[in-house]
């Protein structure tokens, strides 16, 4: 008879788990059920009556943030698994704690449930500190709105002369605004002489009419302005110290077209520095979720849209995409023109984010570096694509012989 092999099953809730455990070589599954606290010392109770009953393998749902707890609690002392919520979906009215943890270890053991990526402590630190470095940033922009809105009430159209209401003269001339000065005349000499805008423009745009409580809350928003770049900042660093050993991948990534030091921090935060948990391209795109999709009933297809992938990844490479279709001279702003006509603007930038993905995955797995082939064509591919132009001419009707310019006499 084979040796027993026992898996529990976790149901996580703020307050509460309830825990079931089973032996996975019973042809019959048998479950034992308790119920446990979500304090430190009821997560040290589960462990140890976890390791009583010579359990091996743990799978939990990814229940808002309140399985990450559990999962340090239980971290190096079983083999865990995070499975995603709706991969264990019950029927309809047949829901009970104890029930979906008993799903849970009957669909991990049948390989039915979509399991999650979740890295090591040290990488969890990372993607902390990104992602916060993110939402201050996301902060920073909501601040800036708030500004605009608030300029306009004081009819003042600043942000129509400047491109930075957030630069340099920008600052100046807001904090003057905010200490009480009056004075359009004066709020223009604050700004800089590379300013676009002229004399007359910055003056009109200046001679709005704020109120005492204008000022007041343009104060307070410099002020969290302030805060929220010190943090950044301060986020910019430990980042940096935390990633110090990786720099050689850092500088990898941020060769690629559209990536810098900032996204390539964000990236090996998200997949790591070298990519060990996807062994190929392709499950990785598929991870992320920037490969087309496949929804296929009676052998035909109703729909290619990429399934829900890391959503923190996605959003990054939405961004680099754009930014790579608009570098010149880039291998991926000419593939980008060739697929816009027939994709569109939409798909073809998320082809290009797809292809990003599978660079990405290279530069970090194999440790390359990318060498941009955007604006050099080889003697082959310009081979290939003087004989298919010659060949579309020919079907127009035309005769072609192709002459070099250098054979061509030049005129006296």
């Amino acid at each position: 008879m084979d040796a027993a092999y026992y898996v529990a099953g976790i149901d996580v809730h703020k307050k509460m788990l309830a825990v079931v455990v089973a032996n996975a070589r019973d042809r019959e599954l048998h479950f034992e059920c308790r119920r446990f606290g979500t304090t430190v010392s009821e997560l040290q109770n589960l462990s140890a009556w976890l390791r009583e009953r010579a359990v091996q393998e743990v799978v939990m749902e990814s229940t808002a943030q309140y399985w990450k707890p559990v999962w340090l609690a239980l971290e190096g002392q079983f083999q865990l698994w995070l499975a995603q919520a709706r991969s264990n979906r019950g029927p309809r009215g047949r829901k009970t704690d104890f029930r979906d943890a008993k799903r849970s270890v009957s669909r991990l053991l049948s390989d039915d449930l979509i399991l999650s990526y979740v890295p090591d402590m040290e990488q969890r630190s990372w993607r902390t500190l990104t992602r916060t470095k993110y939402q201050l940033t996301r902060d920073r922009v909501r601040l800036q709105s708030q500004l605009e809105s608030l300029l306009e009430e004081c009819q003042i159209k600043l942000s129509s002369v400047v491109s930075d209401l957030l630069g340099a003269s920008g600052r100046r001339m807001l904090g003057a605004i905010a200490a009480g000065e009056t004075d359009p005349a004066r709020l223009r000499e604050l700004g800089d002489r590379r300013l676009r805008a002229t004399d007359a423009e910055l003056t009109d745009a200046l001679n709005g009419q704020p109120q005492p409580l204008h000022r007041k809350l343009l104060l307070l928003y410099l002020q969290r302005l302030d805060v929220i770049e010190a943090q950044i900042a301060e986020l910019e660093s430990m980042i940096a110290e935390a990633m110090k050993a990786h720099e050689d991948a850092i500088v990898r990534l941020a060769e690629l077209p559209g990536l810098g030091v900032d996204s390539a921090q964000q990236i090996i935060a998200e997949i790591g520095p070298g990519a060990e948990a996807f062994p190929s391209a392709p499950q990785l795109a598929s991870w992320v979720g920037v490969c087309p999709g496949r929804q296929e009933s009676a052998g035909e297809s109703t729909s290619n849209r990429s399934a829900k992938g890391n959503r923190a990844m996605r959003r990054l490479l939405n961004q680099l995409a754009h930014a790579a279709v608009r570098k010149r001279d880039c291998y991926l702003q000419i593939l980008f023109k060739r697929l816009s006509p027939r994709l569109g603007y939409a798909k073809a930038v998320w082809a290009i984010a797809h292809r990003l993905c599978r660079l990405i995955w290279k530069v970090l797995h194999e440790g390359v570096h990318y060498v941009e082939r955007g604006p050099t064509v080889s003697a082959l591919t310009l081979k290939r694509r003087k004989q298919r132009l010659i060949t579309q001419l020919k079907k127009l009707g035309y005769c072609v012989q192709l002459t070099p310019l250098s054979e061509i006499p030049t005129e006296a």
